[in-house]
């Protein structure tokens, strides 16, 4: 929660990058102080214009864009620490946030994907508990997406040229609570957009003489990464890897591919 050495880390890598805040970035702040900087504050500032909440960012030599969402989004139908919001973004409910993501995409360059990012993916991907946004945690299940990247995504297709192959987000684990099994992690949508959820939880691992392939990895750990191929402008591949660390040695330990331009997708 709030972990500012890991935003500062982030912040330090030296590649082309994109960041979402999400409510655990917020938790225990209700809004801004004014009389110190607090550690949200510190965050948006560590990560500057890579901070892509309800803004784009554009990278030329890839030809892509990304827009972000609703930043510090716990999902469903309220606004998290509306305070916040308000007082940095100047948004007061839903259909504000909704306005202020598509307008975050107009004016995207023509010869440019736009990829979403959010912290949690939109409404309309189904209320089953094993949904990709479905609420897992009550009786009956239902929809936990965000209201206002649906409003938003809806807007920009009728409306608008811009070419959006792609949602990432994360906060829905894929591990479901009281032991119900796994999530659904990918959705392609009607609308053609490829829906994805990389909240793979716990992203490390320590490595044990159980769940090493090598006994070698031992004192390593393992790290999960939600990986998307694009090639001439289409998304060609999507899988869930995990990468054993030792040291300065990386291996690729496991796959699972989830998507394929063939068509084939699975969760």
């Amino acid at each position: 929660m709030k972990n500012l050495e890991l935003v500062q880390d982030v912040a330090a890598l030296n590649f082309p990058k994109a960041v979402i805040l999400g409510n655990h970035d917020s938790w225990s702040t209700q809004q801004f102080s004014s009389k110190k900087k607090d550690r949200v504050q510190l965050q948006l500032e560590c990560l500057g214009q890579e901070h892509v909440g309800y803004k784009r960012l554009d990278f030329p030599l890839l030809k892509l864009s990304i827009v972000g969402g609703w930043p510090f989004s716990c999902g469903g139908q309220q606004i998290f620490r509306k305070r916040l919001l308000s007082a940095r973004y100047g948004i007061q409910d839903m259909e504000g946030s909704a306005k202020r993501i598509y307008e975050a995409a107009l004016g995207t360059p023509e010869d440019h994907l736009v990829i979403l990012l959010a912290h949690n993916g939109s409404t309309g991907l189904g209320s089953e508990l094993n949904d990709i946004c479905g609420k897992d945690w009550v009786f009956g299940g239902g929809d936990h997406g965000d209201p206002d990247l649906a409003q938003a995504i809806s807007h920009l297709k009728e409306t608008t040229n811009v070419s959006i192959p792609l949602l990432v987000f994360g906060h829905m684990h894929k591990e479901l609570a009281h032991g119900n099994g796994l999530r659904k992690m990918i959705v392609v949508g009607a609308d053609d957009i490829i829906y994805l959820n990389g909240a793979i939880v716990p992203r490390v691992k320590r490595s044990t003489n159980e769940t090493s392939l090598h006994a070698s990895n031992s004192d390593g750990t393992y790290r999960a990464f939600t990986l998307v191929e694009i090639l001439s402008g289409q998304v060609n591949k999507i899988s869930e890897s995990w990468v054993s660390v030792v040291g300065n040695e990386t291996t690729l330990e496991e796959e699972h591919i989830l998507f394929k331009s063939n068509g084939q997708s699975s969760c």
